[in-house]
């Protein structure tokens, strides 16, 4: 590639990545002239790419968003970030798939060979737990309505809801809606699979802060069972390589105390679900606290003890 265009290509990603730019700062990251600078805006101007001057002491370069922009162009690292992010969406749930590859083989088409190659080589495969098709259009129009800061009324279940929505997540391969329930005057997470928006929308809101402020932490707290995370919380000492548990620990904390021994901190909705989870690592437990847990391996034992009773009389 010509230096001078691999020199625009790289202003185009610069341009892209921020609002503004002063002449000075773009010039110094693409170590070149400020006269410089201003010959390779004027080329791409001439390529069609609306870029505005900034007035003021420092000046300035901004990319505008022009109606009938031409081929977008795409640096190494872009281009296999987009390969990347294109095959992950295929596998998502969210009603993409098949657009997602078109899109990936509409962008191949239309770059350099030696790019090609490159993004050939990057194959992914999203394995997720099978999960319902979400409609594209719902999609939309729920995250639009986050976006307008608008109440969604909505078809779930047997009733209709209203909610002001706040964001759009997903979670092992379902989409989920985090909103304000209006009519129960409390957060929830609602499933987008299952919802059916009406139309028109309701008045804008003003959006409430997510309970802890980070949504990420807000969606799992309440798959554990509330709103602060895991309602039971224990310590054990497995018999067991460290290595060995923490590939099945899922959040839990794992500390190694020798070569075949490790310590766990391990959190569940109810004790006995603890007790459970634990005994699957087919170790000796040494339960270090609290007492609730001890209490949950005694009722699970004697469970177990009468089902393999039941199975033994047979």
């Amino acid at each position: 590639m010509p230096k001078t265009s691999a020199r625009l290509l790289a202003m185009l990603s610069l341009l892209q990545a921020r609002r503004d730019w002063p002449g000075a700062l773009l010039a110094d990251r693409l170590e070149i002239s400020p006269r410089t600078v201003r010959r390779d805006v004027d080329r791409l101007r001439e390529l069609g790419y609306p870029i505005a001057t900034i007035k003021g002491p420092d000046g300035g370069y901004r990319l505008g968003a022009g109606t009938e922009l031409p081929p977008l162009l795409f640096d190494d690292e872009q281009a296999v970030a987009l390969t990347v992010a294109l095959q992950v969406a295929a596998g998502s749930g969210g009603g993409i798939g098949d657009a997602a590859g078109r899109a990936l083989n509409t962008v191949r088409q239309v770059m350099p060979t030696r790019l090609r190659h490159r993004i050939d080589t990057v194959r992914v495969t999203s394995v997720a737990r099978p999960a319902p098709e979400v409609d594209g259009a719902v999609l939309v129009e729920v995250s639009t309505a986050v976006r307008r800061q608008e109440v969604l009324r909505f078809d779930y279940g047997e009733g209709v809801r209203r909610a002001e929505p706040h964001h759009v997540v997903t979670r092992y391969g379902r989409w989920y809606l985090v909103a304000w329930d209006l009519d129960k005057d409390d957060w929830r997470t609602f499933r987008i699979d299952r919802m059916t928006p009406r139309t028109p929308t309701g008045p804008r809101f003003t959006p409430r802060a997510v309970p802890g402020g980070d949504v990420a932490a807000f969606v799992t707290a309440r798959f554990q069972g509330s709103d602060t995370g895991w309602q039971c919380r224990g310590e054990v000492i497995l018999d067991k390589p460290a290595a060995r548990v923490a590939e099945f620990a899922g959040d839990a904390i794992v500390e190694a105390l020798g070569p075949d021994r490790c310590r766990m901190l391990v959190g569940s909705w109810s004790w006995p679900a603890m007790a459970a989870t634990l005994g699957r690592f087919e170790a000796e437990i040494e339960v270090v606290g609290p007492p609730e847990l001890r209490d949950a391996f005694a009722q699970l034992a004697h469970r177990f003890a009468r089902t393999a009773g039941v199975i033994v009389g047979r």
